[in-house]
């Protein structure tokens, strides 16, 4: 696929899933979505045991606080170091911190309270759109863009878009079987983290693409 194409494809995808936030950012505010909402968490809820919910707080536990920061730090340092790419360190950096960002400013705009029904863990602040699947999604998202292109075997980048996507589901599903999150909470954050993820990584290529015009044009 040429680089106009990919480019293409990655702001058709940005702007999909600025849509589809959109639409679910009025259906709850027109509480539209509340039957969805309740059958997600009475399927998940219903399944309730201690060993799935042990395993549901080690999914939340990975998308947030000390594991992000071990795992950021590990990735940033593997780009820095072994790959010697400072500016797929920028973006990567780029990419959480505006994630970061972008989830408080959307929390601050919707007021949505948590859910206060059945809650396993204790979580403040809140909750629309969910900040660990915003979180995990641009995380693991550009995780996988980074590295893709230094696997290459089909099987390796097989394996590394489903861990990725492995991952970003099961926490994103832990929220909700936790009692902390409604599921379009997870399922807004997800399209908030696509549109941002999507985004940058546009305006990456496009300055990527730019840069080797300009070098070519120099060695002419």
């Amino acid at each position: 696929m040429k680089l106009t194409s990919r480019l293409g494809f990655a702001l058709l995808a940005s702007l999909l899933c600025a849509a589809g936030f959109g639409a679910i950012a009025v259906l709850v505010g027109t509480e539209r979505i509340a039957s969805f909402d309740r059958a997600i968490i009475d399927f998940w809820q219903s399944r309730e045991s201690a060993t799935l919910t042990n395993g549901m707080k080690a999914f939340t536990a990975i998308g947030s606080g000390i594991p992000v920061v071990v795992i950021s730090i590990a990735i940033m340092l593997f780009l820095f170091f072994v790959l010697n790419h400072r500016k797929e360190l920028i973006l990567f950096a780029f990419v959480l911190a505006g994630s970061e960002i972008l989830n408080v400013a959307l929390k601050l705009v919707f007021h949505r309270e948590r859910p206060s029904f059945h809650r396993l863990v204790q979580a403040s602040g809140y909750s629309f759109p969910s900040g660990h699947s915003m979180g995990a999604f641009s995380l693991y998202g550009i995780a996988a863009f980074l590295l893709w292109k230094h696997i290459s075997s089909r099987r390796g980048r097989t394996l590394l878009i489903l861990v990725s996507c492995a991952l970003v589901l099961a926490i994103g599903i832990s929220r909700i079987y936790l009692g902390v999150h409604y599921p379009s909470d997870v399922l807004a954050g997800y399209l908030a983290s696509g549109f941002w993820l999507t985004a940058s990584i546009t305006v990456y290529q496009r300055y990527m693409e730019r840069a080797a015009e300009r070098a070519n044009g120099l060695r002419k």
